[in-house]
């Protein structure tokens, strides 16, 4: 089975935008995994096709509605494959790791909600056991970015879509750590050079320089992973 991303947005002409290059473009086109954008303005049942209304409560902004957010999730639960997760993207939802990308990406794909204005009627979200899923602490305009951040990283981990498996097992949060440095010629540049050992052609060594690299890296930067590595 083809992996599948699902998209439910407002506006699907954004999409599948930078998915359709480089690597995520290529392995697209070679079917290594699908993608379908639906309208969610297509559920709404007036003749404006309006999609929000205003917070109960009082309140500024608009809240997209329940009744049409659910009509199009159910829609897209019908033409996803079975057992694909609704995600609703939002700054209050877990935070995105790579451990949640590498599950998502064994499965049989994903249905994203892109919310816009202030949010969506929470109604919705307890009705039809939708995950909420943050990438990162800071807000956007809308859910799609962030829909096509969550699909990129899932399809890069989709077998043939890299084409060099050692990659995915050295990059950041592989092993819980950040990566190493990297460099390559020319051998000196501006007064700096490559570090001896990786011109030594000593395998251990270059090995053990790299993961040296990547602690010292995590623990100056990333001190949260280095205390959950210690506690795994």
């Amino acid at each position: 089975m083809t992996w599948k991303a699902t998209v439910l947005t407002l506006f699907p002409e954004m999409f599948p935008g930078p998915l359709g290059l480089s690597l995520a473009g290529k392995a697209l086109i070679e079917g290594l995994w699908s993608f379908e954008a639906i309208d969610i303005r297509d559920f709404a049942t007036d003749k404006h096709r309006s999609v929000d209304d205003t917070p109960a409560g009082g309140g500024a902004g608009m809240v997209m509605r329940a009744d049409v957010a659910a009509a199009a999730i159910d829609a897209a639960k019908v033409a996803a494959p079975a057992g694909s997760p609704a995600i609703y993207l939002s700054p209050r939802g877990t935070p995105l790791a790579q451990e949640r990308v590498q599950a998502l990406a064994k499965g049989p794909g994903v249905i994203l909600l892109c919310g816009r204005f202030e949010g969506l009627d929470q109604r919705v979200l307890d009705a039809r056991a939708i995950e909420e899923v943050s990438i990162g602490d800071y807000v956007l305009s809308g859910g799609d970015l962030a829909a096509q951040v969550l699909i990129d990283a899932c399809v890069r981990l989709l077998p043939g879509v890299l084409g060099n498996d050692g990659t995915l097992a050295e990059e950041s949060f592989a092993a819980g750590l950040l990566e190493y440095p990297h460099y390559t010629r020319p051998r000196e540049w501006e007064g700096h050079a490559i570090p001896d050992v990786l011109l030594s052609g000593d395998h251990a060594k270059i090995a053990q320089w790299r993961r040296e690299q990547a602690e010292a890296l995590t623990k100056a930067r990333r001190p949260d992973l280095w205390a959950k590595r210690g506690k795994s």
